[in-house]
């Protein structure tokens, strides 16, 4: 599957609001962000092994990736525009001798 297929199939299951669409989308990315953290910070603490870390972060990452690509489509983008784009970024970072900076050019 690629990145604008995966895009439409979540959007397909879309359930809130459309007047509030880019403000829920934008702090539910952050809080699924924040589980993939809280997972990792019970996995560091020894609550679990590898494969539970494993197990436990794909689903959470899961909810990463459908809340990227439901504001991404709010915002009018596409999965494969905003990872393009970060590709983009990247190897001219990585060009430039930059990519250990301050992550603002």
């Amino acid at each position: 599957m690629d990145f604008d297929e995966y895009q439409r199939r979540a959007l397909a299951c879309a359930v809130y609001p459309d007047a509030i669409g880019k403000s829920y989308t934008a702090l539910a990315l952050a809080g699924e962000a924040g589980e993939v953290a809280n997972v990792v910070k019970k996995w560091m603490r020894g609550d679990f092994g590898e494969a539970e870390l494993r197990r436990r972060l794909s689903g959470e990452l899961g909810g990463v990736l459908w809340y990227l690509a439901a504001l991404a489509a709010e915002m009018g983008f596409s999965l494969s525009e905003i990872a393009e784009g970060s590709i983009e970024t990247v190897e001219r970072r990585r060009r430039e001798g930059t990519t250990h900076g301050d992550g603002e050019r």
